[in-house]
C-alpha cells in the first residue's frame, strides 16, 4: 500500500509539473481583483495566478484539515460511548452467565433478594 500511495504521489506531481509547463504564459499573468458595490470600492494589488492558485490550493488544504480534525474528535467521541456500552453490555453478560440454573421460574424480584442476602 505504502508503494501504491508513492506511485500515485509521483504521478500527481508529474501531471502538475505538466499543467505548470503548458500554461506557463497564462499562469505568469498579472490579475487585479476588484469589489465595487454601492458602500464599498476596492481594488487588489496585480498577482500573478501562480499565486492564485497556490493560495487556494493552501486555503483548501486548511479548510481539508480543520474537517479531517474535527471529524477525529467526532469519531473518538463515538468510540468513547460504544466501549462504554460495551462494557455494560459485558458487566450484564457476566451477571446473566452466574445466575443459578434452575428449572422453577426465577422472578426479577426473588433474583434480586438472592443477590442481597449473598
Amino acid at each position: 500500500m505504502k508503494h501504491l500511495k508513492f506511485i500515485l504521489a509521483i504521478i500527481l506531481m508529474l501531471f502538475v509539473v505538466i499543467v505548470i509547463v503548458q500554461n506557463h504564459g497564462a499562469m505568469s499573468e498579472q490579475v487585479a481583483f476588484k469589489v465595487d458595490l454601492r458602500f464599498i470600492k476596492y481594488t487588489t494589488s496585480a498577482m500573478s495566478l501562480y499565486f492564485i492558485v497556490t493560495i487556494a490550493f493552501l486555503f483548501g488544504v486548511l479548510v481539508t484539515g480543520f474537517y479531517g480534525i474535527i471529524e477525529r474528535f467526532r469519531l473518538k467521541r463515538d468510540i468513547k460511548t460504544l466501549v462504554i456500552a460495551a462494557r455494560e453490555k459485558d458487566k450484564e453478560l457476566n451477571s446473566l452467565r452466574n445466575l443459578p440454573i434452575t428449572s422453577d421460574d426465577v422472578s426479577p424480584s426473588q433474583n434480586d433478594t438472592n443477590e442481597e442476602e449473598s
